[in-house]
């Protein structure tokens, strides 16, 4: 269920452009069913990983807040996405949103950390033969840079999307005081 359901975020958003029924609801509504899908597990996995609850918490925190902000810079600027905002301030976040290939693959490997730690719970998975090298571990050890570097990502995108924000907040400010 829950890789089906983050392989199938993928192409949504393909399949509605490549059918002309793409809209501004549905890049909403496509970010906001990723928050939730990703707040639900990273809750699930702080219940089953108690130790771990605090991380687990603020990961969901950045996760939302950058996103949220982000979509809240966004459209203060006119942006009819959160994908097509000016990035070229910031060579991070162009090359993130610009490249559709890291933008897949930073994606799907931080959802796939948090998948086989969720499994990781349940079982080890089928053994590659080495001690310690079973296939959610490995897949968890290996997404875990990804992960790290995604929320890298998101604390960089909070910090840029709320310098947006500031600049639009003073130039409507020095507007309303001519």
């Amino acid at each position: 269920g829950i890789n089906a359901e983050y392989g199938l975020d993928a192409f949504d958003g393909h399949a509605a452009r490549l059918l002309g029924q793409s809209s501004k609801f549905g890049g909403m509504l496509d970010m906001l069913t990723d928050r939730c899908s990703t707040l639900g597990l990273v809750m699930a996995l702080g219940v089953l990983y108690p130790a771990y609850f605090l991380f687990f918490q603020c990961y969901a925190v950045l996760d939302i807040w950058s996103h949220w902000i982000h979509l809240t810079a966004s459209h203060y600027s006119g942006a009819t996405s959160h994908k097509q905002i000016d990035l070229t301030a910031n060579p991070i976040l162009y090359y993130y949103y610009t490249n559709r290939t890291v933008l897949f693959g930073m994606c799907a490997g931080n959802e796939l950390f948090f998948a086989a730690l969720y499994l990781l719970r349940f079982s080890d998975g089928p053994d590659f033969g080495f001690p310690g090298f079973s296939l959610f571990r490995s897949t968890a050890l290996v997404c875990a840079p990804i992960m790290i570097i995604k929320s890298v990502i998101s604390l960089v995108q909070l910090i840029a999307a709320s310098k947006n924000i500031a600049i639009v907040d003073n130039e409507e400010h020095a507007k309303a005081h001519r």
